[in-house]
């Protein structure tokens, strides 16, 4: 998908254009091979500049290519595998040139829908410089609300913590503790390019953008914090899961073994008198079997109490 946007100078809002104009926002998301040699073509790169970009396990990084800047960033995106909610990590390219801004990426992230929909402050295409900040920042609060997430589902994991029987569990812990060093990583990856902008070495900036910019780099390091925090209580959770999820079933195991032994000596009683000797006035009377009954009964009563008192039931 190939879409352009500017800024209507009549109206002032953001609308869609069939065909490339100066200061407008190119967006590419997913595109086929001939939009590929399309934007190659536009804007003077080669496919492969494009197609790199476009590589999902890219690292986030600063280039120059014919006098234009690229920034490449991680961005988190949720999805559900296996009835399991997962999050990965995925490259955001934001290609600036002399008249456009480009943000290249295989899917659609929904941090950008508040730029598609014209709802942040100040936002125009041909601010370059502040739109690729305000990109960052959004970027920035965007991990933070994920983090927030992550945390419920800790927090929801750990409601259930106590009635865990289940490797399902764990494994849902394990999950999020994959998300969370995949979170850290791209976080500090991100960070650097936070820096290399902040020091000019990327886009000239504005001493108004400098703040927002700041900001940016300020809600980065707190989702690194909160990231590895989050790691830390993970780690905690998991050892503290896996000894729980033991106990219980020890537990389990231990009560099973006590009926299994107070059902078995009905059968005992019943060896016992079945056997081809002598039984006396035991063998001849009418209430032989309610005697038994009541006898395997009575000892049954007696090896449940004592295993109710050594804890075994």
């Amino acid at each position: 998908m190939l879409r352009i946007l500017e800024r209507n100078t009549t109206t002032l809002k953001l609308e869609e254009s069939s065909t490339f104009t100066p200061n407008c926002w190119v967006q590419v998301v997913g595109p086929t091979e001939d939009e590929i040699k399309r934007i190659a073509d536009m804007f003077q790169v080669t496919t492969h500049f494009v197609t790199s970009i476009l590589d999902e396990e890219e690292q986030p990084r600063t280039d120059i290519e014919n006098n234009m800047q690229l920034v490449i960033i991680d961005v988190p995106i949720r999805y559900v595998r296996k009835n399991m909610p997962h999050v990965k990590t995925s490259a955001l390219g934001i290609l600036i040139t002399e008249n456009a801004i480009l943000t290249i990426s295989t899917q659609h992230f929904d941090f950008l829908k508040e730029f598609e929909e014209d709802r942040i402050k100040d936002f125009s295409p041909e601010k370059k410089s502040r739109f690729l900040i305000q990109i960052l920042y959004q970027l920035s609060t965007y991990y933070l609300k994920c983090l927030k997430v992550i945390n419920q589902d800790i927090e929801n994991a750990e409601d259930t913590m106590f009635q865990a029987t289940k490797t399902k569990d764990l494994s849902k812990l394990l999950s999020l503790e994959k998300t969370l060093v995949y979170f850290t990583a791209s976080l500090r990856e991100n960070q650097t390019v936070l820096e290399k902008i902040r020091n000019g070495n990327v886009v000239m900036l504005y001493e108004e953008d400098l703040s927002l910019l700041d900001d940016a780099i300020i809600e980065n390091k707190q989702g690194i914090e909160i990231a590895n925090l989050y790691r830390e209580i993970l780690s905690s959770m998991t050892n503290s899961y896996g000894t729980v999820i033991t106990n219980h079933l020890n537990t389990i195991m231990k009560f099973l073994a006590g009926i299994t032994i107070v059902i078995s000596i009905p059968t005992m009683v019943a060896s016992f008198m079945g056997m081809n000797v002598p039984l006396g006035i035991f063998e001849t009377s009418p209430y032989a079997f309610l005697l038994l009954l009541l006898l395997s009964l009575v000892i049954s009563l007696i090896i449940a109490w004592i295993l109710k008192k050594k804890n075994m039931l």
